[in-house]
């Protein structure tokens, strides 16, 4: 699953990209400073960078030239409220892939992104499959059989990263980190608030799968005996 870290000061903008993405079967983090975006860059890998150019620390030009220095090559989108062609040539001679002043459109944003991911051979939003479960990133839906039911986007990605641990534990850590990111602050209870309305939702398609807990470590999937 491609995953994209998002710089952006403004916490409702970049709530709001991170969730469409999201939407995506794309996973996000998000920055609101250069020295946190670096922070994220020294610890995890990210397919793309949706880098806004006027940061609290500074131009995030300055850290695209950073990166560009270093011969890295993770595609970028900067976001800028200058729309003089100047900026957005200066923005492309640094390093950016592509361009998006504000405001735009969601839409827009979101298929740009997927754009730059295609174009560095990361976008494939496949379908994933445990059990009789199926889920679909694209569409953020749960398939048991004939029924299917949509899933919120922290609920898809606390549901695929318990997939890809094909039933062995995942631990609360790794699964906040791929719901929410690795740096945000949550509280205590929202991954088990999560899990709990997963559980319903596995329960109303009648699967045969279940999430159990190991206390104090995470959780894992697991198939009914009667299955």
């Amino acid at each position: 699953m491609p995953r994209v870290l998002i710089v952006e000061d403004h916490p409702r903008m970049a709530q709001a990209v991170a969730q469409a993405l999201q939407a995506q079967g794309i996973a996000c983090d998000t920055a609101s400073t250069l020295r946190h975006a670096v922070a994220f860059l020294e610890t995890a890998h990210h397919d793309a960078l949706i880098l806004d150019r006027g940061l609290p620390d500074g131009d995030g030009l300055t850290l695209l030239a950073q990166l560009r220095a270093l011969r890295q090559s993770t595609p970028c989108l900067i976001l800028t409220a200058r729309d003089a062609l100047g900026e957005r040539v200066s923005g492309l001679e640094t390093g950016a892939d592509d361009y998006l002043t504000k405001p735009f459109e969601m839409a827009e944003l979101v298929a740009r992104t997927k754009a730059l991911l295609r174009r560095h051979a990361v976008w494939a939003p496949e379908e994933r499959s445990f059990a009789d479960l199926k889920v679909s990133p694209t569409t953020s839906t749960l398939v048991v059989g004939p029924a299917s039911i949509t899933l919120s986007p922290s609920e898809l990605q606390i549901l695929l990263a318990l997939m890809r641990h094909a039933g062995q534990v995942a631990r609360r850590g790794a699964l906040e980190s791929a719901a929410w990111g690795a740096f945000s602050e949550i509280t205590p209870k929202a991954l088990d608030v999560t899990i709990h309305r997963l559980r319903g939702k596995l329960a109303a398609l009648r699967s045969v799968v279940s999430i159990i807990n190991t206390k104090g470590v995470g959780y894992a999937l697991a198939v009914s005996d009667n299955a």
